[in-house]
């Protein structure tokens, strides 16, 4: 979308430290973006919890629109799983209950994420963070205006989203979730090719490859990965499934937990403390 900015607000110390993106000098000229992007961050500032990275302002209207996010201090998952590999079934699960929670708070604001993906999911002490929700539709929009190019990532997009269906609804995103999960438990997305053809074409007639998914996800995965929107599961309700602390007998789900330390496997400790390390000394720089 254009250029990350590490930046404190005025008066604002570590804990306010937030992630400034200004956009590409193509997409503001484009069209009615500026008025996109406009509706899209008042919607984003609707959304809050412990799971996503909150809007903490945005400029519509300035000569170079911006927007800025909380910062979380902390490796992206694509780049955790490409750095140790895949990660652990019970952190998987852990992980997708808090990505579910993220994407419950970003539905709940009436928004569709549209490019949930491995590298939109920043592995922070607390938990995963959802990050470039809300101004998505709005890219991806003017993107396709301007183009006739549908703008995401492939291998993480569902199938609606791929045939350039405009209404997508939550269930795009739950599909997209599904191949997080896989990718998260295998090092390798679902629909994973050398071309972008194949991609696109194993994505649309709903044949990904979950050979190496360990078999306690693999159920979950799959119904997420339904080719039918409508036969894939609410966000309550891959919560419910991927929860292993919720009592089978409710169904209810339980409110989202305070913040604490996530249980991150110590090498991905590690990378995250370098992360919040580095911010620091940022900020300590003349």
């Amino acid at each position: 979308m254009g250029t990350v900015h590490l930046a404190v607000p005025p008066g604002g110390g570590t804990a306010d430290l937030v992630a400034l993106k200004t956009v590409r000098r193509d997409l503001e000229q484009e069209g009615d973006f500026r008025l996109r992007f406009r509706r899209e961050a008042e919607a984003a500032r609707a959304v809050r919890g412990p799971y996503v990275s909150a809007l903490v302002d945005a400029a519509p209207d300035a000569e170079r629109p911006w927007l800025a996010t909380q910062y979380v201090a902390g490796p992206s998952l694509e780049e955790a799983v490409g750095r140790r590999g895949p990660l652990p079934v019970p952190v998987v699960r852990d992980l997708g209950v808090a990505v579910a929670r993220g994407l419950a708070a970003v539905h709940g604001a009436r928004i569709v994420h549209r490019d949930l993906k491995p590298a939109n999911v920043v592995l922070g002490a607390t938990g995963p963070r959802l990050i470039d929700f809300g101004i998505a539709q709005a890219y991806d929009a003017t993107a396709l205006t301007a183009t006739g190019v549908m703008v995401g990532s492939p291998g993480f997009m569902s199938p609606e989203h791929i045939a350039g269906d405009r209404s997508v609804t939550g269930a795009s995103d739950v599909f997209c979730l599904g191949a997080v999960l896989c990718y998260a438990a295998t090092g390798h997305g679902p629909f994973e090719d050398s071309e972008l053809a194949a991609i696109v074409h194993r994505i649309a007639q709903g044949r990904p490859d979950l050979s190496r998914v360990p078999e306690e996800l693999r159920e979950i995965v799959t119904d997420c990965l339904h080719r039918e929107p409508g036969r894939r599961p609410t966000t309550a309700e891959l919560i419910r499934a991927l929860d292993t602390s919720s009592p089978p007998d409710r169904p209810g789900v339980r409110p989202a937990p305070a913040p604490r330390a996530f249980p991150w496997p110590d090498d991905v400790r590690e990378v995250i403390g370098g992360y919040e390390s580095a911010a620091a000394a940022a900020l300590a720089a003349p």
